[in-house]
């Protein structure tokens, strides 16, 4: 039953974030990039895992750009593997991939431990868990990990949920910036 509530919302999320005006999606934008760009040099974060964003995402590139001309920044981007993804270090070129997400190309370099990872959310529950899209990648790959980053949720508008609706597995978050 709770998984149905889990995609009764998702939709509902999703449907309320294509919506949004243009207008609308560059203002907040701006402001939750500001944000984030201000956490990131209150904590001297150095290893960052960003997104390259979909359409109802924050549109997280002004950052990229900004941190990537930081010698002492590392940008990280997730790069699909099987059922989950490996994190590769942000260069171009971008390459369109499965679900219409851009990557860059695949790198067997060792990353770093990341500090910060900010992740893309559709919605959230009353526990502050992440409900995605749905495939669990990001469950799957913050569970592999042998360490916890600081997790910065992100999103345009709140959508929040006053139940329940996540699983043990799904990741919760330490920060949610949104508008």
């Amino acid at each position: 039953m709770k998984n149905n509530h889990k995609g009764d919302f998702r939709k509902s999320c999703i449907k309320k974030l294509e919506f949004i005006s243009l207008f609308s999606k560059y203002y907040k934008n701006k402001i939750i990039v500001k944000k984030l760009e201000k956490f990131i040099k209150e904590s001297e974060s150095k290893n960052i895992l960003l997104y390259i964003p979909l359409d109802i995402e924050v549109d997280v590139r002004p950052l990229i750009k900004t941190l990537r001309k930081k010698k002492n920044i590392n940008v990280y981007v997730p790069f699909m593997e099987a059922d989950s993804f490996k994190i590769v270090k942000y260069r171009l070129p971008l390459n369109r991939k499965k679900f219409n997400i851009l990557e860059p190309n695949n790198s067997f370099l060792k990353p770093n431990k990341i500090d910060v990872a900010v992740v893309p959310v559709v919605g959230i529950d009353s526990l502050n868990k992440r409900i995605g899209y749905g495939k669990g990648m990001y469950d799957r790959f913050f569970d592999r990990l042998s360490y916890k980053p600081t997790i910065i949720f992100t999103q345009l508008i709140l959508c929040k949920s006053k139940e329940v609706l996540s699983d043990n597995y799904d990741i919760q978050a330490d920060y949610i910036i949104t508008n």
